[in-house]
């Protein structure tokens, strides 16, 4: 467990950063994913994806839903997750980069908007179709979409 706090928890710690944007909320949701993975280690399935982005997934929504729960005094208006995942050497890196942005850049552009809103502006469906004026299963069906090209693309 050490070892895998010592190579993920920059991950970690970083994802919640850019979410929360204060040090100490960022903290408070790096201990609680690491004791989540502690308790639970049978929560991770390897079979649907790698630890780093499995943690860096948890880590973005505790930390959306942190956010969620301040007072509306909290202005939230613009929230960028950017994730440098540690991958073996930094040519996998880019080659990953590659792939996802070629996968982006071959959607069309309402599901890529689609997928932007829910995973960088960490939006809801439901506030999704709000802001787009597009139906809620439209909008679930775009994201869906979008998940399985980015899946594709990184494990053809």
């Amino acid at each position: 467990m050490a070892q895998i706090y010592e190579r993920y928890s920059p991950i970690v710690y970083s994802v919640a950063l850019r979410v929360l944007g204060d040090t100490a909320g960022a903290e408070d949701i790096l201990q609680d994913v690491f004791m989540q993975l502690w308790r639970s280690p049978e929560v991770f399935d390897a079979s649907r994806g790698s630890l780093p982005g499995w943690l860096a997934v948890i880590t973005r929504n505790r930390a959306i839903d942190s956010l969620r729960k301040r007072r509306p005094e909290t202005d939230i208006t613009e929230v960028v997750v950017c994730i440098d995942p540690d991958l073996a050497s930094r040519a996998e890196s880019t080659r990953a980069l590659e792939k996802i942005r070629g996968a982006l850049g071959g959607m069309p552009a309402p599901q890529r908007s689609a997928l932007e809103m829910a995973f960088f502006d960490g939006l809801t469906h439901t506030e999704i179709a709000a802001k787009t004026g597009e139906p809620l299963g439209t909008i679930k069906t775009r994201i869906r979409g979008g998940l399985m090209i980015l899946r594709k693309a990184l494990n053809p």
